[in-house]
Parts: structure tokens; C-alpha cells; sequence
């Protein structure tokens, strides 16, 4: 059985998000996927296996981090279709049935991967006790979207802000459903990008994600309402960075990236 380490969001090794993906005839059991997630212990490991033709979607799709399985994943995603395609084993635009729903991933013609999620519902709150205080920064304002993929989008004031924090990661676990994704305006649009952020998941076992494709569904709409265009590039990370492209379509996000293979071999269990 072959296993695959995709950098995704990034057109370099040892940059971007490192997934695993396994492709298999049919899914085994839940305790074994999760057991295999934790030996990897990546920030997500994907699951996925064809589909008999005809119907909505080609391939099923799941996803696990070292500790559980979660309902939507970009960059695991993204390194799916890299894998799919590089294989030759589809063309023209995949189509994934996972929880979140049907997702698409289509091969674009400069090498990148462009794909279709459903865009994330946002509601402004109160800033929640304590969450200044686990930061270590000031917030400018707080946006829920529980609804969807349960985060908090935290607004912070500058690019530098962002890359310096040094959250209390135990004190950020119990603050949202899923995690919290910290964000400000790019210092200098001229470098390629428009918006920052870093998100910390310590509820499903991921303190710091490098780079997060389900978070810029999120991320899209906010920054899109604040400029006034439906197509941006977000920069993600701390020490570990990548490079998502987001166009706004309404109630669908594209996210757009580039992967990289790193590793192959094979799963002896």
C-alpha cells in the first residue's frame, strides 16, 4: 500500500503543508484510518478511494488529524488531487464526496490545482473572555462560523502582530469549536499577497497548522467585504509558510494552490 507526503499550498518541498494520502480500493475500519493519522501525525492525513462511475461525486474523501477525524480539510485535499493526478488516474476536474459535501479540484494548465468549497458563514461576537489574554496580542474583532467549520476568525491590527504571536495554546483549546484563526491586512500588498493569518487547532490536536485551505473559506469572504474584491492571495504560517489564491463566488470559495510530492513508500500494516 503506498503512502504519499504532499507539501501543499506551496510549489517547493519543506514549505507549505505537509499532508499524508493514501488511496485505497475501499475504506477499512474508523480505528484503523485513525491509527495510521497518528503513526504519520501530520496535521491531516487523507483517505480517499474511487467511486463506481456515474454517479455525483468520483472519489470519497476523509481526512484525520493525529487525534480524530474532522469534516473539511483544504490543503489534505489539495495534496489529494495532486496525488490522483499525477498518477494518472483522472482528468479534467475530480470530484470528492466527503462530509462537508461534493468538493471539486480541477488541474489548471500552470501546474496549480483550483478547488470549489462551500463558503463559510460569518457572525461578528463579543470578544471572548480570556481570548486576548491567550493570544498576547489586542484584538480588533472577532467573526464565529460555528455553523460551517466552527472557528473563530480573529481580526488582529498589523502583519506583524500575526507573525509574532506566541499563543497559550491550552488556553486557546476550549475558545471555539474547531480553532482560531488570527488575521490582518498584508504590510506590503507589492509582495504578492493581501492578507495574513496563522490558525491554531489545540481541540483536534494541532496546536499551529501552517497552512489551512477550509480557513480561507472563512478568510475569503472577511478580506473580500474589507477590499472590495471577490480575488485575493492569502500568505499562512509562522515558521513554516504557503500561498493560497481565493476568488469569492458567492456561497462557493475557490481556493487555488500549488503541491509538491516529497516522500513515497510504503505502508506495511
Amino acid at each position: 500500500m503506498r503512502i504519499r507526503i504532499v507539501d501543499a499550498f506551496t510549489d517547493r518541498p519543506f514549505a507549505g503543508n505537509p499532508a499524508g494520502v493514501l488511496l485505497l480500493d475501499a475504506f477499512p475500519d474508523d480505528h484503523w484510518l485513525q491509527k495510521v493519522a497518528a503513526e504519520v501525525n501530520l496535521s491531516e492525513t487523507a483517505f480517499a478511494h474511487p467511486l463506481p462511475a456515474g454517479g455525483e461525486a468520483d472519489w470519497a474523501l476523509r481526512w484525520f488529524t493525529p487525534t480524530t477525524e474532522v469534516d473539511m480539510c483544504g490543503h489534505a485535499t489539495l495534496a489529494t488531487a495532486h496525488v490522483i493526478n499525477a498518477a494518472g488516474l483522472a482528468e479534467g476536474t475530480l470530484r470528492f464526496a466527503a462530509r462537508c459535501g461534493i468538493l471539486g479540484a480541477t488541474a489548471e494548465a500552470d501546474g496549480t490545482i483550483t478547488m470549489d468549497f462551500p463558503t463559510s458563514d460569518l457572525k461578528p461576537v463579543p470578544v471572548p473572555d480570556r481570548l486576548t489574554e491567550a493570544l498576547g496580542a489586542d484584538v480588533v474583532s472577532v467573526h464565529d462560523t460555528s455553523a460551517h467549520i466552527g472557528d473563530l476568525v480573529v481580526e488582529l491590527e498589523d502583519e506583524e502582530t500575526v507573525r509574532g504571536l506566541t499563543p497559550d495554546h491550552a488556553a486557546l483549546k476550549d475558545l471555539s469549536d474547531r480553532g482560531v484563526i488570527v488575521t490582518a491586512p498584508a504590510e506590503r500588498p507589492e509582495r504578492g499577497y493581501d492578507f495574513v493569518s496563522r490558525g491554531f487547532f489545540p481541540g483536534v490536536g494541532i496546536d499551529e497548522d501552517p497552512v489551512t485551505g477550509s480557513a480561507h473559506t472563512a478568510l475569503a469572504p472577511f478580506w473580500s467585504a474589507r477590499f472590495g474584491r471577490e480575488d485575493l492571495t492569502g500568505r499562512q504560517g509562522g515558521a513554516r509558510t504557503g500561498i493560497v489564491r481565493t476568488r469569492l463566488r458567492g456561497d462557493r470559495t475557490l481556493l487555488n494552490g500549488h503541491a509538491v510530492s516529497v516522500i513515497e513508500g510504503d505502508l506495511n500494516v
